[in-house]
């Protein structure tokens, strides 16, 4: 029978204590992290509820789109709507505004976005309900963004490596300039925190996320 980890001489404390926060630990942080952030957040979640209800009654509080997480399995990824019902439907007719190059679609002043939108995107709460996917194990709470499904489909070999791990609420792409920064720059800090990621980078980027959000830091 196969050892997952080898004790062998080589093998520094260093190293196992990585490979144990690889298989293990992190899911223990992601887990702390959504349960806490479900419970305390709770009544933010219900006033931005009634704000996207009382601008637009008969459309729906919760957005579900379907994402590329870890191993190119794809799930349901759930946002507080931002946009107008069928905002999909229009990104034909939008994509020659983008303002980002590479396999990815961002628009600052998108027509799509409602009038609630613009503040719950300009300090990333739409993306609150986001805590139930770490909480079920789509995603955790730090990692790579979760690209679209047409947005895979022009990935190349390089590109694809960001679906190595489970994809995150938050990440170094968020906390080093989010949509200022290209579709390349992304990848390349993805593949950092891949093959670097350890329980104290993961504690700087949770950190730096507040200072992110707060700051509203490239964010649209």
């Amino acid at each position: 029978m196969q050892r997952d980890v080898n004790f062998d001489k080589d093998t520094s404390y260093t190293e196992l204590e990585h490979q144990f926060y690889r298989r293990i630990g992190k899911r223990i942080f992601d887990i702390a992290i959504a349960v806490t952030g479900l419970t305390i957040l709770s009544p933010v979640f219900l006033i931005i509820a009634v704000l996207i209800k009382i601008e637009d009654p008969k459309s729906p509080v919760i957005y579900t789109q379907v994402r590329v997480g870890f191993k190119r399995q794809r799930f349901n990824m759930y946002k507080f709507r931002s946009m107008v019902v069928g905002a999909d439907k229009k990104i034909k007719k939008l994509i020659k505004y983008n303002e980002v190059d590479g396999a990815m679609f961002k628009m600052k002043h998108d027509p799509r976005v409602t009038h609630v939108g613009h503040f719950i995107r300009e300090y990333s709460l739409d993306e609150l309900p986001q805590l139930w996917n770490v909480l079920k194990g789509d995603m955790s709470f730090i990692g790579p963004r979760p690209p679209l499904v047409r947005e895979v489909r022009n990935y190349s070999l390089i590109d694809m490596k960001r679906l190595q791990v489970k994809p995150g609420c938050t990440g170094l792409w968020q906390v080093s300039g989010r949509n200022k920064l290209s579709f390349k720059q992304m990848v390349e800090l993805d593949l950092i925190y891949i093959n670097d990621y350890s329980f104290a980078f993961d504690l700087k980027i949770f950190f730096k996320t507040f200072y992110a959000v707060l700051s509203s830091d490239g964010a649209y």
